[in-house]
């Protein structure tokens, strides 16, 4: 008896179910327009996701193809990597040596490489990432550069021809349809270095299908070995198979090797060293996760109001169904049927377009996103799977609250279509507040872990508390609405009476405008924290400008001419680096020595305990820039007083007492710290032969520059470095601007220097980073677009199901612009309350968020630079607006002429 009645209540289950899908079906083909808004919003985040989820599935090589691509025909590929045995797994993925340490493999040829191999075979070599700085139509460009032989078939299975032949001389190249491109050649043309010490001709147009970018395949013949090639490779053709004999023979001699065929399984997980996930990886993953919630969450909010309304339309054919002996469950069912419906449709929908825009989009992916040909055309079943899982949970989500509504409806009023007044419950408002406390608790808890995964739970948590929380707000608001003119009363009374439509609008608004406001407000307050702790290298405005080739460097007049015409000034001064004398060679490091009592005790690294900290926080000997703590460096340079004005912008007083110094045989510190009685000590450390090879130490007479801009450098006399053994060494050349060259005016600098080889040249702009406006204002952009969604989403459902309503006003007497002005207030209500709760919650984020990190920060020491509570104007600029647009929408695409109906129902 148990076992029929269980199978009864299946079959009655079931048979409801069927009958609410069927329901739901015929619903949603008799309300089209609102059926195509709700499969909008659900379908458009599916499509998004799916053309992702299949992109990173078809770019996401697996072992076979990628062993496909870096072989091409050949049989294996081989790396001498150690000159001792090694061992490596069965993909020749990663490596390791099997005893002693590991001793670089030296330069070898193709006859060594070739005689570890059984008598047939034959080797090619392959040398990639060759920097190569050549001339552009405008300006000199850098390029990725290939040594290979591509008239060996071994070498050619590695590239695709798009035009042209094979390289077949020293003298002339392939390059990559991008850097045909870039660099607007043909074939035929030639490609010419950018200190035109070569020039190439052009003889074929080749694809890699590991790099789209601008490539350059050189012959072997042009670029000869002078040392061991780190990123050296050769593609080996052996007769028969590479088995694991060989395998291990190799790895005696230090070879790594790639087989086509690797009998072992792919790498991954568990495999080598390439194992286990990390902690980052976990949190990178549950970080991913909570941000797809809280997409998910904005979605449903979205959605809401759609099925809000759509069930008080249908108010009285769900009251019919409970007089024909439907149950609350069966009428919850009904309604949940919807958003099954709907939720299957969307997710069909988004994930067959988003699927074929990825196959469609293929090429542009590729060369634009990736920069590397995909393996072959896949969906990622799983992700498809799971992304359809979650639109048929959004929709069964935005559904739940209409059902759970509509089952608690009185029979009698729907049945004579009239509304339940809605009842404010105060446990959703205290669950709401104990929400709203417990998040920023968890987000202030999360910021003083540095964890962005616990920040995003608490933010998610506030969020769904101040959700439950807006429909008593909103009941608290049309009670005030009272003394308010005719619309806007009406606004507000209509958002009451429809919380189940208003509440999820505002809610959504609210939850976009938070996120941005809160990400706005850390972002403005990072970009001060990073601005006040930067340090300049330079004056503002100065260049600093250093050979890349010291064999090859122009005069003094021949750089001050170029400056001259092309940056606008004449104030050049040579720079001079102290060098170690021949024949010791070498490169010395020369510094100042801190006097012992101004050495701080502790050091950074260390693992200090709370009162250790403590201590060294109160210790003046410790109170020091943080980023001087690991390890300052002080630039240490030759000058006579000529190159010091444009190093330091001192002032003429502090500049004519340190050149006399050095005039005199001492030397200049700009950190006051290294002066002591006078006198500074320099020592002189042979970094080849290890940090405690001191060749020279010396106290020198000495001069502390007050306030010099810059870093922290040590200036000595031609009589000092004689005294500590050095030479005097030309290290570029130092030019005093105004105000920053544009980058324009730079290229023309270099160019014009271009007879003498190529430069590098460092630009003092002043501030640390870049300007943040642009990603604020984007930010605000993204908030206001769903602002003004999500305002005219629930306007439009709004004037929908008021239209009895407004013929009421029409027949009264009401003039035809109250339904404009009506629409007006409607969006302004959504709009502006959501931004208002947003700006509210997502400034309070931010606030928790930053105390919390410098209350954490206040502790640690060093003491870094503490973040300060910014506004960020731009964004609280643009939500201002976004109201007043949404309300000029309403108002623009409302008809203002009133409906007039024969009979109301």
């Amino acid at each position: 008896m148990p076992v029929r009645t269980g199978r009864r209540r299946f079959a009655e289950l079931t048979g409801s179910w069927r009958a609410a899908l069927r329901i739901a079906r015929r619903e949603a083909r008799r309300a089209r327009r609102r059926t195509a808004l709700v499969l909008a919003m659900i379908a458009l985040p599916v499509l998004v996701l799916a053309f992702l989820a299949a992109s990173y599935d078809m770019a996401e090589l697996t072992p076979q193809e990628r062993i496909d691509r870096r072989l091409g025909v050949a049989d294996a590929e081989l790396r001498w990597a150690s000159q001792t045995a090694i061992g490596q797994d069965e993909w020749g993925e990663s490596w390791y040596t099997r005893e002693g340490e590991h001793v670089p493999a030296g330069q070898v040829s193709a006859g060594q490489v070739a005689a570890l191999l059984p008598p047939g075979s034959r080797v090619t070599e392959v040398r990639v990432r060759i920097p190569l700085s050549v001339r552009g139509p405008e300006r000199d460009e850098n390029v990725a550069g290939r040594v290979l032989d591509l008239t060996d078939p071994l070498a050619r299975g590695l590239v695709r021809f798009r035009a042209g032949r094979a390289p077949q001389q020293p003298g002339e190249v392939a390059v990559s349809p991008a850097a045909l491109r870039r660099l607007d050649l043909r074939l035929g043309h030639a490609l010419t270095m950018a200190d035109g010490s070569r020039a190439y001709t052009v003889v074929g147009v080749v694809e890699f299908p590991d790099d789209l970018g601008p490539v350059v395949a050189l012959h072997p013949g042009a670029v000869p070995r002078t040392g061991p090639e780190a990123d050296s490779i050769w593609l080996a053709d052996v007769p028969g198979a590479v088995d694991a004999a060989l395998v291990a023979r190799l790895n005696d001699q230090g070879v790594v090797v790639t087989p086509r065929h690797p009998t072992g399984p792919p790498p991954g997980p568990g495999h080598g060293w390439v194992g286990s996930i990390a902690a980052t990886d976990t949190n990178d993953l549950s970080t991913g996760v909570l941000i797809a919630g809280l997409g998910l969450l904005e979605v449903v909010l979205l959605v809401g109001p759609a099925f809000a309304v759509g069930v008080r339309r249908r108010r009285r054919d769900l009251a019919l169904v409970a007089v024909a002996g439907g149950d609350a469950a069966q009428l919850r069912r009904v309604v949940l049927a919807d958003g099954v419906v709907l939720g299957v449709l969307g997710a069909a929908v988004g994930l067959v377009l988003g699927v074929a825009a990825a196959f469609a989009g293929r090429p542009l992916v590729e060369q634009y996103v990736f920069g590397a040909r995909f393996g072959g055309y896949r969906c990622w079943p799983a992700a498809l799977v799971a992304l359809g899982g979650v639109a048929v949970l959004t929709g069964v989500l935005a559904a739940l609250a209409p059902a759970w509504t509509i089952a608690r409806q009185d029979v009698g009023a729907g049945l004579a279509g009239r509304r339940t007044p809605p009842a404010s419950r105060s446990r959703w408002l205290a669950l709401g507040l104990s929400l709203v406390a417990g998040g920023a608790a968890l987000a202030a808890f999360g910021a003083t872990r540095i964890s962005p995964a616990v920040i995003l739970t608490g933010l998610i948590l506030g969020e769904l508390g101040l959700v439950c929380c807006t429909p008593t707000l909103i009941g608290v608001l049309a009670r005030l609405g009272r003394v308010l003119p005719l619309a806007p009363r009406i606004a507000l009374r209509d958002a009451s009476r429809n919380r189940a439509a208003a509440a999820p609008a505002i809610c959504a608004v609210m939850a976009a405008v938070a996120s941005s406001v809160a990400l706005g407000g850390y972002l403005a307050s990072d970009g001060a924290r990073d601005r006040h702790a930067y340090q300049p290298t330079l004056p503002t405005g100065h260049v600093l400008v250093s050979p890349n080739d010291p064999a090859r460097l122009p005069t003094l007049a021949q750089v001050t001419g170029a400056a001259r015409k092309e940056l606008g000034t004449g104030a050049v001064v040579g720079v001079h680096a102290p060098v170690c004398v021949p024949p010791r060679g070498g490169y010395c490091d020369v510094a100042p020595a801190l006097p012992v009592e101004q050495v701080c005790p502790w050091r950074a690294g260390d693992d200090l305990s709370a009162a250790q900290r403590r201590q060294a926080r109160a210790d003046p000997r410790c109170q020091r820039h943080a980023t001087d703590y690991y390890g300052a460096y002080v630039e240490p340079l030759v000058d006579d007083g000529t190159a010091l004005p444009l190093l330091t912008n001192a002032d003429p007083a502090a500049v004519a007492t340190a050149t006399a110094v050095l005039h005199a045989g001492g030397v200049v510190v700009t950190d006051p710290r290294y002066l002591h009685n006078g006198l500074v000590t320099v020592q002189v450390n042979r970094v080849d032969a290890g940090p405690d090879h001191q060749v020279a130490a010396a106290d020198l007479p000495g001069y502390a520059l007050p306030a010099a801009v810059g870093q922290s450098r040590l200036l000595l006399s031609a009589a000092a470095i004689r005294q500590l053994g050095l030479n005097s060494s030309p290290a570029g050349w130092l030019i005093g601007t105004a105000t920053p060259p544009s980058g324009e005016r730079q290229e023309r600098f270099v160019a014009a220097l271009r007879p003498f080889g190529t430069f590098t040249l460092v630009v003092e702009n002043g501030g640390a980073p870049g300007d943040i406006s642009p990603l604020l204002l984007l930010l605000a952009a993204a908030a206001g677009l769903i602002t003004v969604g999500a305002a005219g989403i629930a306007t439009a459902l709004a004037a929908a199901e008021g239209r009895a309503e407004l013929t009421t006003l029409a027949a009264v007497g009401a003039a035809p612009a109250v339904r404009r002005l009506l629409a007006i207030c409607q969006a302004g209500v959504i709009s502006g309350l959501g931004s208002v709760l947003g700006i509210v919650a997502g400034s309070g984020t931010a606030a928790i968020v930053l105390f919390s990190v410098n209350r954490q920060y206040a502790t640690a020491w060093p003491t870094p630079v503490p973040y300060p509570y910014l506004v960020p104007w731009p964004v609280l600029g643009v939500l201002v607006l976004v109201p007043l647009v949404a309300m000029l929408g309403a108002g623009l695409f409302t008809r203002a002429r009133l409906p007039i109906e024969r009979q109301l129902d």
